[in-house]
C-alpha cells in the first residue's frame, strides 16, 4: 500500500515542492486547505500536481478541523510548513504571526498526538530563529536570538516541537532551513521581487527597482533541493533536528550582481536604496553549517546560486513576456 502524507503549507513554495517529491515517491498525498482567500493552488498547478494530491478544507488555527482532516487521510507523516512566512509583514502583524507561526505549531502536534501518535511529524524551523547570529557558522548547537516577530513566533514552533518529543516519544523533528527560493517564490521576498524587476526592466516595462539594506548577507539555497532534506528527517529511525544549508553566504548586493549579469544589465544602473526598505532590526549574516544533514541523512544542495538565479530570472522573464 502507498504511505500517505498530510501537509499543511500545501499551497506554498515549499508544500508544492515537497508534494510533488512525495508523489514521485509514490505517496498518497493530502493538503490542509484554508478558504480564507482566492485561488492559492497556482504552484501545484504550475508543478503540474494539482490533480493528484487530495486537498481538505482545514485550518490549522481550528484543532477540530485539524483532526477531522487527520482522521480523513490517516498519514504516516505529518509536514507542518504552514505559517505567516514574509518576516517584514511580522513587525506590522505580530499577533497574527504569533498565531499562524507559533500557536498552530501546539495545535497541530496536540491534534496529531490525540489522533495517532505514532504519525512522523515535520515542523518547519526557520535560520531566522538564529538572527543576531552567536557564531560565524550556525548548527544544530548554535543559541538563538531571534531578531523579528516572525523569528520569535518560529522559535516556539521549533521548542514545542521538541518538546512534543521528548515529553510524549512523538517521532517528531524540525528542520532548521536557510533560505531557498525559487521560481515559485512569493513576489514579496526579496530574490523574487529582485528576479521580477529584472525581467521587467529588460523588456521595458519597468526603470528601477528600489531595495532595503543590500549589505545583508543570506546563505540561499534551491527549495527544491531543501524539501528532499525534510522527507529525509523522517525516514530515520530517531526524530532529530537538523540544519540546512549551503554553507556559502552572499550579499544582497551580490545577489542582485547576480541577476541583472544574467540578462547582460548592471545593477548599479537601476538599484535605488530605500530607507523604508530597511528592517527595524537587522539580521547582519546568516551561514549555515549543513554537516550534521550531510552526515546522517546524506543530503547536499545540488543547485549552485548561480543556477538558482539564473531558473528564477528566466522564468520570471517568460512570464513577463506572456503579461504577468
Amino acid at each position: 500500500m502507498a504511505k500517505k502524507a498530510l501537509i499543511s503549507g500545501i499551497t506554498g513554495q515549499d508544500g508544492a515542492y515537497l508534494a510533488k517529491l512525495l508523489l514521485g515517491k509514490g505517496y498518497e498525498v493530502s493538503g490542509l486547505l484554508a478558504r480564507r482567500s482566492s485561488d492559492t493552488s497556482w504552484r501545484l498547478r504550475e508543478l503540474g500536481v494539482l490533480d493528484s494530491v487530495k486537498l481538505i478544507d482545514a485550518d490549522i488555527s481550528d484543532l477540530s478541523s485539524v483532526i477531522r482532516a487527520l482522521h480523513a487521510t490517516t498519514p504516516e507523516e505529518y509536514y507542518n510548513l504552514a505559517a505567516q512566512s514574509f518576516v517584514a509583514t511580522s513587525w506590522y502583524q505580530p499577533l497574527l504571526t504569533t498565531n499562524a507561526t507559533a500557536l498552530a505549531v501546539a495545535i497541530v502536534l496536540e491534534a496529531v498526538r490525540l489522533t495517532d501518535p505514532k504519525i512522523r511529524f515535520y515542523q518547519a524551523s526557520s535560520s531566522e530563529m538564529f538572527g543576531k547570529v552567536q557564531a560565524e557558522l550556525q548548527d544544530e548547537s548554535t543559541p538563538f536570538h531571534p531578531r523579528s516577530p516572525y523569528g520569535v513566533a518560529k522559535l516556539y514552533g521549533h521548542w514545542i516541537t521538541v518538546n512534543y518529543r521528548e515529553s510524549f516519544g512523538m517521532h517528531a523533528s524540525s528542520g532548521i532551513l536557510f533560505n531557498h527560493e525559487s521560481p515559485l517564490r512569493g513576489i514579496e521576498f526579496v530574490t523574487r521581487k529582485v528576479t521580477d524587476a529584472v525581467a521587467r526592466i529588460k523588456q521595458g516595462k519597468q526603470r528601477e527597482m528600489r531595495m532595503g539594506n543590500l549589505d545583508a548577507r543570506r546563505d540561499w539555497g534551491f527549495a527544491g533541493d531543501y524539501v528532499e532534506a525534510i522527507w529525509l528527517m523522517l525516514q530515520q529511525p530517531d526524530p532529530d533536528d537538523y540544519v540546512v544549508a549551503t554553507g556559502r553566504t552572499v550579499t544582497v548586493r551580490e545577489m542582485c550582481h547576480l541577476a541583472f549579469r544574467h540578462v547582460g544589465l548592471n545593477y548599479e544602473d537601476h538599484v535605488v536604496v530605500d530607507p523604508k526598505f530597511f528592517r527595524p532590526a537587522e539580521v547582519d549574516v546568516l551561514r549555515g553549517n549543513p554537516a550534521k544533514a550531510q552526515r546522517r541523512l546524506g543530503w547536499r544542495p545540488k543547485t549552485s546560486l548561480e543556477e538558482l538565479i539564473a531558473m528564477m530570472v528566466d522564468a520570471d522573464t517568460r512570464r513577463v513576456a506572456a503579461g504577468g
